[in-house]
């Protein structure tokens, strides 16, 4: 019978999880693209756009995690058969999002207090600048097509967001290529070429999404063909900040702890910097299939909410979790096996091979973690439970991830685990710890939804 129920709940998740799953991928593939090409253009830009990547990833998904608040918001509407306020939600989710725009940008064009935490060679500090000022260009478009990714995701649509994404990696590739190499003699720009090429393809998408979402026939039900913008809502609004911010610092925990690796890790020089972006962009790849499916999962788990049938959403969660989890374990033992061979990919430098291969065994329980926090946190948040879980990971990831991570690399009290290992290995830990807390919380939350006899 158990198992019964577990396939039958993985023939619901698996649908939504792989159309997301392949976008996904497709978005990654953007900085893997541009990881490769500039690889072959010159050690200075690649750790540049380890160090550049990392600060705007920081500030993007900080800002991206308060839009998310859609998708659960949107999903519990959506099982109540509210289709007008799903449609609202979006409406209200596009002012939202140009608002935390204007907050971005101002980081993006005066990015000092993040050059004084990484503390990049002059060298690299000039291509960083350059490169932060192009992702600018992307961001507004970033944002808003983040409202009409959780917004297909809460109504079970992800298919129309991954055709968006296939559509800009074919865009993508030739586009970085030309703008970071040249061509005609043309010496191209480096690692800023790639920022540029990929503002070009984010406002593309956004163009096509906006289509979409006038002319689709799917969206008429939820009032999104008549008229334009609908003016700001502020009650709506607040609903979706008190779910976004909390998961915005969530997600902005759970980032930096990842991203300002890199920061830290360039003081190590241009090398062990170099070496820490292939692992980093490994892990990142890997990532992609526990975050479809906790997105998948949690959109699930919201519209049964919204349905009030509490023992199905509970029964998705679960089964969620542990595919999850068997997946990490699986894909994250493949990768160190192979390490030598999956490194060679990006790169024939022998020295950053020498940085990046130490570093895989810590990608296997980083992945594991990571794989774990994603479904759990997801499970949480279609039950609108957010702060909890942000105080899980800041002390998990930004304490015993960051805090651990800095002392270890730098302090050195064992020098097995000295430099990058230190940071790799500080920040599984904290990721486990993470999966661990949440997994507590969620038993929680799920205890007290039980009727009472």
């Amino acid at each position: 019978m158990l198992g019964a129920q577990r396939l039958y709940s993985l023939s619901r998740i698996l649908p939504l999880a792989w159309p997301v799953f392949i976008g996904q991928l497709a978005v990654l593939a953007y900085s893997t693209i541009d990881t490769v090409l500039v690889a072959r253009y010159g050690a200075l830009d690649l750790a540049a756009l380890a160090v550049g990547n990392a600060m705007y990833t920081s500030i993007f998904v900080g800002l991206m995690g308060v839009v998310l608040a859609i998708s659960p918001l949107a999903a519990q509407r959506y099982g109540a058969k509210d289709l007008a306020g799903v449609g609202e939600s979006l409406h209200q989710a596009v002012w939202l999002a140009l608002g935390l725009t204007l907050m971005g940008e101002l980081v993006l064009l005066w990015p000092e207090p993040l050059l004084a935490l990484a503390r990049p060679e002059p060298e690299v500090e000039a291509i960083i600048r350059r490169h932060l000022h192009l992702l600018g260009l992307a961001l507004p478009a970033a944002l808003l097509f983040t409202v009409y990714r959780g917004f297909n995701t809460a109504v079970s649509r992800p298919k129309a967001v991954m055709a968006l994404q296939l559509g800009g990696l074919a865009l993508k590739l030739p586009l970085s290529a030309l703008l970071i190499h040249g061509a005609a003699g043309w010496a191209g720009l480096g690692a800023p070429g790639g920022a540029l090429s990929t503002a070009l393809v984010v406002w593309g998408q956004l163009a096509v999404g906006w289509w979409l979402i006038r002319h689709d026939p799917h969206y008429q039900p939820f009032g999104l063909q008549q008229g334009g913008l609908h003016a700001p809502r502020w009650p709506m609004i607040a609903s979706l900040l008190r779910l976004g911010l909390p998961m915005g610092m969530t997600i902005l925990i759970e980032v930096t702890g990842f991203t300002f690796m890199a920061l830290f890790i360039s003081r190590l020089g241009t090398t062990a910097v170099a070496g820490h972006q292939l692992a980093a962009n490994l892990v990142a790849m890997m990532f992609m299939l526990p975050m479809a499916l906790g997105n998948a999962t949690g959109a699930l788990v919201g519209q049964r909410i919204g349905a009030r049938d509490l023992d199905d959403a509970r029964r998705l969660g679960w089964h969620g979790l542990e595919t999850a989890l068997g997946l990490a374990a699986l894909m994250g033992g493949a990768v160190f096996l192979l390490r030598h061979p999956v490194l060679s990919l990006y790169t024939q430098d022998a020295a950053i091979l020498a940085a990046a291969a130490p570093l895989l065994l810590w990608v296997w329980l980083f992945h594991l973690g990571d794989a774990g926090q994603a479904i759990a946190a997801s499970v949480l948040r279609a039950h609108h439970v957010t702060v909890a879980p942000m105080m899980v990971y800041a002390f998990a990831i930004w304490g015993v991830g960051m805090g651990g991570g800095y002392w270890l690399a730098f302090a050195q009290p064992w020098p097995s685990l000295g430099g990058a290992q230190g940071f790799w290995a500080a920040a599984a830990a904290g990721l486990l710890l993470a999966t661990a807390g949440l997994i507590w919380v969620q038993r929680l939350v799920e205890r007290a939804e039980r009727p009472q006899a």
